[in-house]
């Protein structure tokens, strides 16, 4: 693995869950991980509910704006992670692939939205020290 992981975060419309694992990746991992997010429809606009919520943790994910996943992106990354969308994301060997099981946030209110923020943190932790150890290897 090189020096610093690539991670790529995919959902449908990359305006809830990808844009809140790649907040919690970029605090937690800062210039060890490489972050970026992509969505195989993406929205015009990140989620409000989605960013109130990282708002109340300390991360602010308001400036970000949903983008479309490409091949490059995905070559590019050493892991990529999909969440809803492991249909339209392209396979190359030698990637690690993820896909995380989580609600999706559209349409929902900020109470719905909080324990799908915590448990984006969770495996973002987890991810982060797998990455961690790997680079220790």
């Amino acid at each position: 693995m090189p020096a610093t992981a690539s991670v790529l975060f995919v959902c449908v419309h990359n305006a809830g869950r990808s844009q809140m694992a790649a907040g919690f990746l970029g605090h937690l991992a800062g210039d060890r991980v490489e972050v970026r997010s992509a969505g195989s429809l993406p929205a015009d606009r990140v989620n409000p509910a989605a960013v109130e919520a990282m708002s109340e943790v300390g991360i602010d994910i308001a400036d970000q704006r949903p983008k479309v996943l490409t091949t490059e992106a995905v070559q590019g990354s050493d892991y990529v992670i999909t969440m809803g969308c492991g249909d339209a994301c392209p396979y190359f060997p030698g990637k690690e692939y993820l896909d995380w099981t989580l609600e999706d946030p559209a349409g929902q209110g900020i109470d719905a939205v909080r324990p799908i923020r915590d448990e984006i943190r969770t495996r973002v932790e987890a991810l982060v020290a797998e990455i961690d150890a790997k680079r220790r290897q």
